[in-house]
């Protein structure tokens, strides 16, 4: 039986999470290790490596370099440095750290004979997204982002309090950045088939509520929790690790990722949030919304403001 392989690259807050995630979940056989303090990695491996006794399931756990990546079914990029992040909201200040340090690595995972999947965590995840997929030259769909992937289980989380409503029941979706100019496709939701335009016509006091505060709210989710521990782990690390699931598993599943566009929703040359069929190839589809002409012109804003950031890459 073939064993499934995964790399994590950063061992911070998330890569940590991640790596537990991956074992405790018994999504991966193995797990390689990278991080470039040495003695931070050797103690996230041990600890895991004691940890393993009490699973159900067998996981092996090492502490690798990026030559050690060239086997691997997925990767999990997550390198970063949050504390960049004090005292501001906005993700794209990471740029100044996270660019140049995937530009220092990304030939080495290369060079590795990679051709597995990559999923992108580091912020700004849409910008670097893109770097990674410009350098390592896969297959189209071959490396994707978080996105907006956790900021749409905000909003479902959301709704779901605003309802009263399981959030299973919930279909919604975050576009976009993942970052302050986000959107919600409003469109798009429904309740076990049915809109939330039809939901708040009958006049139910569950469903009239301010899509705009909602929306807000559910952008600011992070931030609320980013402001008492100087760090977000937890809901991060888990959409990452079901994204590496679906990736090992074929799965086929329809699911917000950072995805490079191609003339869908009118948009080339960038890689933003989007709801995309992910399966063994990373996202194989993108899905495209019937988004109101509302919608569609919000959408293009954030797009440019996309665009406007990566006018930054031309400074680092």
């Amino acid at each position: 039986m073939k064993t499934r392989k995964v790399g994590v690259i950063g061992l911070g807050h998330v890569g940590a999470h991640v790596m537990y995630s991956l074992a405790v979940q018994g999504i991966a056989d193995e797990i390689v290790l990278v991080d470039q303090n040495e003695a931070k990695v050797k103690s996230e491996c041990q600890d895991l490596f004691d940890a393993v006794a009490y699973l159900p399931h067998r996981v092996k756990v090492s502490v690798g370099d990026f030559p050690d990546l060239g086997d691997c079914d997925v990767i999990v990029n997550s390198t970063g440095k949050i504390d960049l992040l004090r005292g501001n909201h906005n993700r794209v200040t990471e740029m100044d750290f996270t660019i140049p340090a995937v530009r220092g690595y990304v030939e080495k995972i290369k060079a590795s004979g990679f051709s597995g999947v990559l999923v992108n965590i580091t912020n700004p995840c849409d910008i670097v997204t893109r770097e990674l997929a410009m350098g390592l030259g896969l297959p189209k769909g071959r490396v994707f982002g978080t996105g907006t992937g956790l900021d749409t289980a905000r909003l479902i989380s959301t709704l779901a309090r605003q309802t009263g409503i399981d959030h299973k029941s919930i279909t919604a979706y975050m576009l976009g950045e993942h970052g302050n100019a986000q959107i919600a496709a409003w469109s798009a939701v429904s309740f076990r088939g049915r809109s939330l335009d039809d939901w708040a016509a009958t006049g139910d006091p569950r469903f009239q509520f301010d899509r705009e505060a909602l929306q807000k709210e559910s952008i600011g989710a992070g931030w609320a929790t980013f402001t008492g521990k100087f760090c977000t782990e937890y809901a991060i690390a888990t959409t990452a690790a079901r994204m590496v699931h679906i990736v090992l598993h074929d799965e086929k599943q329809i699911m917000p990722a950072s995805a490079e566009l191609c003339g869908e929703y009118g948009e080339s040359g960038i890689y933003v949030g989007v709801p995309c069929v992910i399966g063994k190839d990373g996202v194989e589809e993108v899905v495209e919304l019937p988004l109101s002409a509302e919608e569609k012109a919000a959408f293009h804003n954030c797009c440019e403001e996309v665009r406007h950031n990566m006018e930054h890459l031309k400074e680092i």
